[in-house]
């Protein structure tokens, strides 16, 4: 399997936001653009010729910043923690990322130095001093409806997914909640924990994830494994049990869709747009 790339949902600011985050965080590159075709601007009503996705980098993790419209809007439920070696870093990423304080950036029980920032396109940030196993971890916030669910959560995902393992899991002595779980999917650092937040917030496909598969049979497996209706889906997206969206494709999804030649390109976007669960077979008429 692929590393497990992130997708952001925009209405039309992919390009921008993704230039915005190669400006501020090191090891960062802009990759891949691929255009909005006739069918696929048809089936989501964005101007053909725009921006659909850009592939872009930061930190050394992979993400996807996808022009989808206004359907989908980012929330807290799924946010970044970035290890920062030093205050001067901590402070220097805080400035530009930082239009909404969630948390102050202070001295905190659990760190030196946090805080938690909403950025100008909705990306939610957790700043925190001290360097980690990798630079940028999504978390995910169980909440509302979802509280209680965490630690079942945890083990769903590490049981579905290859390459998977605990690393730590820190819970309220009172309540039992996940304070803090850190988790390796497809080799990868994720962290899971619960708390409040706004009611309106929950898991959306205004974050995903995606993972590149070496096969057929590993599509079925993960799409069987994660889909919490193994019938339902879109394009190879699908919906877990507790709300978090995945895309399960093939390891040369960017390659395919970054087709040269245009008419190629409009008949793979055309049988991508029939299918629920990727078909590898019908890819390759």
């Amino acid at each position: 399997m692929n590393d497990i790339q992130t997708c952001l949902w925009f209405d039309d600011q992919g390009e921008e936001a993704a230039t915005f985050y190669c400006s501020i965080f090191p090891d960062s590159r802009i990759g891949r653009t691929v255009a909005y075709g006739p069918s696929a601007s048809n089936a989501a009503g964005r101007p053909e010729g725009s921006v659909m996705t850009v592939e872009f980098t930061i930190g050394n993790r992979p993400f996807l910043a996808l022009n989808g419209g206004p359907h989908f809007r980012i929330d807290p439920s799924i946010s970044f923690v970035v290890g920062c070696e030093s205050e001067s870093e901590i402070k220097r990423l805080w400035k530009p990322l930082c239009h909404i304080v969630r948390m102050e950036l202070s001295s905190y029980p659990f760190a030196e130095t946090y805080g938690w920032c909403e950025d100008r396109f909705g990306v939610n940030w957790q700043l925190i001093l001290g360097s980690g196993r990798q630079k940028i971890s999504p978390a995910l916030l169980f909440s509302n409806k979802r509280f209680g669910k965490a630690e079942e959560a945890i083990g769903f995902y590490v049981d579905s997914v290859p390459n998977s393992r605990v690393l730590a899991m820190a819970k309220d002595e009172r309540t039992k909640a996940i304070l803090h779980g850190r988790i390796i999917l497809a080799g990868r650092e994720f962290v899971i924990f619960e708390g409040p937040q706004d009611p309106a917030s929950d898991f959306s496909p205004a974050v995903s994830f995606v993972l590149g598969c070496e096969s057929q049979e590993e599509i079925d497996t993960l799409w069987e494994r994660l889909s919490a209706d193994p019938d339902g889906g879109q394009c190879g997206w699908l919906t877990d049990r507790y709300g978090v969206s995945w895309q399960v494709v093939p390891k040369d999804w960017g390659t395919m869709l970054h087709e040269s030649d245009p008419d190629r390109r409009e008949r793979l976007m055309k049988a991508i747009l029939g299918m629920k669960k990727i078909d590898v077979a019908r890819l390759s008429k």
